[in-house]
């Protein structure tokens, strides 16, 4: 499946994709961080058959309840693609010396090579962490690497 993008100048970013029924939808990311859905007409793909706004806290949530199962789902897929590859859920203990501590102050890229894809927190996944991201103990750090990678995760967080 394509998604495209379209730079919206002053107003952000539009992505559109067709489902497999042919309907074409789309989400305006907007630059203050509102974002729209919107659902195509059939016959003309130029114009808006009906558009829901949402807020930023809306569009998130909207996010969370389509991305959280599709994070899951592209990392299994990952995992069969790529031999020698290990994708796992490390638990961040109370004990950690990074449980308040942000990703980037982990260092687990340079020191492990294995990568931080997403963070569950009581439920909610927070994909692709950006290094700012603050640690609070109990959360489910989700890394892809080497076997020897991983378990370097699992040693560094306290896990």
């Amino acid at each position: 499946m394509e998604v495209e993008e379209t730079r919206l100048p002053g107003v952000g970013l539009r992505h559109d994709l067709s489902t497999r029924a042919g309907r074409r939808v789309g989400v305006v990311s907007q630059v203050n961080g509102d974002r729209e859905l919107v659902v195509f007409d059939d016959d003309d793909p130029d114009l808006v058959r009906t558009s829901v706004r949402l807020t930023s806290e809306e569009g998130a949530a909207l996010a969370d309840l389509l991305g959280a199962p599709r994070v899951v789902e592209r990392l299994a897929r990952l995992r069969e693609q790529v031999q020698g590859l290990t994708t796992a859920g490390v638990v961040l203990p109370e004990g950690s010396p990074f449980a308040t501590g942000t990703l980037g102050d982990t260092e687990i890229r340079t020191r492990t090579g294995a990568s931080v894809v997403a963070v569950v927190r009581d439920g909610e996944v927070t994909p692709s962490p950006t290094p700012d991201f603050r640690f609070a103990a109990g959360d489910k750090v989700v890394v892809v690497g080497t076997d020897d990678g991983v378990a370097a995760v699992r040693r560094r967080l306290g896990g």
